[in-house]
């Protein structure tokens, strides 16, 4: 046989590796694809475990419905960062933290349910932003692209509130701003992602690696900021506000918030996201995550409620004293 392959020689070979079915098709091959149809293959390999399987979403992949939770999210985050800093005329690699926002969680307002979710659209300064956006394109935008918006919503806000109850019961003095919940949980469900195939998984390992080491050193420093780094600034008018509740000096980022989202995206990643090769252990691994999730949030609820009531008696009981103490001293 000659040295020269024919034109059907390479279509008989493209066909068996199921690159074409015809020779008609054989052009399309030849072709150089455009720069979307990199960007869904480079998706694929990173994603998806089976070759088959990278083939069939690179091909069929439309953009359709988009990715739209994680670019919504993002608008949203920077929105309100565009705004603040309008309000407050600066924007500071750290700070300053608008303590007066509505959105931001705080320990003596854990009444108003809403902080638990609403403060991750405040950040404190751009390079706290930066990173978390950085991140959610990064690891957030392919996820959602392979495994849909409702599921990595899901996650997302699963680590939210992970992040805001976990600090509530560990930390519970600090001031919490920031999106790092729903970021750790976009990490930990990619790491998921890894667990659930991790044989079929090509460089398994490899990705393992980068994900712990990448999470190590951001980690690291979260507490090194919470407990060894200067404090953020807190945003003008709000000083004699955060001084009424003892927090002038736990206005750091905590460093809570990272660990719970982490948790919690590792429990419910492995509830929501696919797995392209179901077995046995992988189901028993499903109800292990469901129930270890709703008992750590379920505890976390109580635990808030408990204490809800325990310091709406404690002031209650200082009033009572005062209004004794005012009624004595007259007579």
């Amino acid at each position: 046989m000659s040295g020269k392959r024919t034109r059907s020689f390479k279509c008989a070979v493209h066909h068996r590796d199921r690159e074409v079915c015809s020779e008609n098709d054989f052009q399309l091959v030849l072709n150089e694809p455009p720069l979307f149809r990199k960007m869904v293959h480079a998706v694929a390999m990173e994603i998806l475990p089976e070759e088959r399987d990278r083939k069939y979403y690179a091909d069929r992949y439309t953009c359709c419905p988009p990715p739209f939770f994680i670019i919504l999210v993002t608008v949203v985050e920077l929105g309100f960062f565009v705004y603040h800093t309008m309000v407050t005329g600066e924007a500071a690699p750290r700070g300053p933290i608008p303590t007066d926002s509505m959105f931001i969680y705080r320990p003596d307002k854990r009444h108003e349910i809403w902080r638990f979710l609403c403060y991750m659209v405040v950040h404190a300064g751009w390079l706290h932003l930066g990173f978390n956006v950085a991140v959610q394109l990064l690891f957030g935008l392919p996820l959602e692209m392979v495994h849909g918006s409702t599921r990595i919503a899901c996650i997302y806000f699963s680590g939210v509130l992970a992040g805001s109850l976990g600090t509530s019961i560990f930390d519970p003095e600090v001031l919490l701003v920031g999106a790092s919940g729903g970021v750790y949980a976009l990490l930990a469900a990619h790491l998921a992602n890894v667990l659930l195939n991790y044989h079929q998984m090509r460089y398994g390992v490899v990705r393992l690696l980068h994900i712990l080491v990448f999470v190590s050193f951001d980690f690291g420093f979260a507490i090194y900021a919470r407990y060894a780094g200067e404090d953020v600034l807190l945003s003008s008018g709000a000083a004699e506000d955060v001084q009424q509740h003892h927090a002038a000096t736990e206005a750091a980022v905590s460093f809570v918030a990272h660990l719970a989202g982490a948790v919690a995206g590792l429990t419910i990643g492995l509830l929501v996201l696919k797995s392209f090769e179901q077995k046995l252990h992988e189901n028993l691994l499903w109800w292990i995550a469901l129930g270890t999730y709703s008992a750590l949030v379920v505890f976390a609820i109580a635990f808030n409620i408990l204490h809800g009531f325990t310091l709406f008696n404690m002031r209650m009981e200082k009033v009572r004293v005062t209004e004794t103490y005012f009624n004595d001293f007259r007579v």
